[in-house]
């Protein structure tokens, strides 16, 4: 059964009260041990409830509310979703959003706009964009070696197209610490892209990036889970986001009763907030702007 909390100051496996001295299991802090000899003499006993409240500890964080979105730079207003809302500029290692992109690019009378955080001019060669990823890789900048990733996967800038390379590439960005790469690399073994198909690593990937904050990571665990009411707090957490798409799943989700009118009626309330939050006239003219050339391509 569950320690009570006068038993995790004694040893779970020989009852040596050691106080200070033990060291709690670190899967599930439930227990505390004299030494590692101590610990795998309790294994047996102790698996079952481990694995269980370390699955518990797990799902707390993996659902509980996730930190606040990251800001651009200059106007100070929370980044949107998806690679046409956003630029990385690695000269200052910034991401900034299409708004404030496009206030630099139409106050230019030529097509070369120096970066609209610290003003270094455009590249005028691919060796250029490159060399200053790899400077920036060189001070651990995990979103330099994103680029360079994604200059592989596609076979631009002059380079080859290299999966193997691009996916060594996120790998290290992950180590470095960045959900976006954690999101990549989740897709990439949900695709088979580069790797072995994986289900299973797609979904550890995911799981992290989620945690970070990352709202499509967050819709697509939501479609991987096979429980409704996990599925519904995936959906949830995106949608309050601002997630289109994840707004739509809870709106079937409530037509099919799985979603109650009140849960409902919240996360619609969440997801026009945030929505708002990440709006400005700059964003949407640089919007405009871009669906218009996309169409007329």
């Amino acid at each position: 059964g569950m320690m009570s909390t006068a038993d995790i100051s004694q040893c779970a496996a020989c009852g040596n009260k050691g106080g200070d001295d033990l060291k709690a299991c670190a899967a599930c802090k439930l227990v505390k041990y004299c030494n590692v000899t101590c610990q795998k003499a309790h294994r047996s006993n102790h698996k079952k409830e481990c694995k269980r409240r370390a699955a518990e500890l797990f799902d707390e964080a993996l659902f509980q509310q996730p930190p606040p979105k990251e800001y651009c730079p200059i106007c100070f207003l929370p980044l949107q979703f998806g690679p046409e809302y956003i630029k990385y500029y690695p000269c200052c290692m910034k991401v900034i959003c299409s708004g404030c992109v496009y206030a630099v690019e139409a106050g230019m009378t030529s097509s070369l706009s120096p970066c609209p955080f610290c003003r270094t001019p455009t590249h005028t060669s691919n060796e250029e964009v490159i060399e200053r990823c790899k400077k920036r890789m060189e001070a651990n900048d995990a979103e330099a070696f994103i680029t360079l990733a994604s200059f592989y996967h596609e076979g631009e800038m002059g380079l080859p197209k290299d999966l193997k390379k691009s996916i060594g590439l996120c790998m290290r960005a992950a180590e470095l610490g960045s959900i976006h790469a954690h999101y990549l690399l989740g897709q990439a073994y949900y695709d088979g892209d580069g790797v072995e198909k994986d289900m299973k690593k797609a979904n550890y990937y995911w799981e992290r990036a989620a945690m970070g904050g990352h709202v499509q990571a967050r819709h697509n665990l939501g479609f991987l889970e096979t429980n409704d009411n996990r599925a519904k707090k995936h959906f949830m957490i995106a949608a309050r986001a601002g997630y289109d798409n994840s707004l739509k799943m809870i709106r079937d989700m409530f037509t099919a009763g799985h979603v109650t009118k009140e849960e409902y009626e919240t996360t619609l309330r969440a997801h026009k907030d945030s929505q708002d939050e990440m709006k400005s006239d700059w964003r949407d003219t640089a919007i405009a702007a871009f669906l218009k050339r996309r169409t007329s391509l």
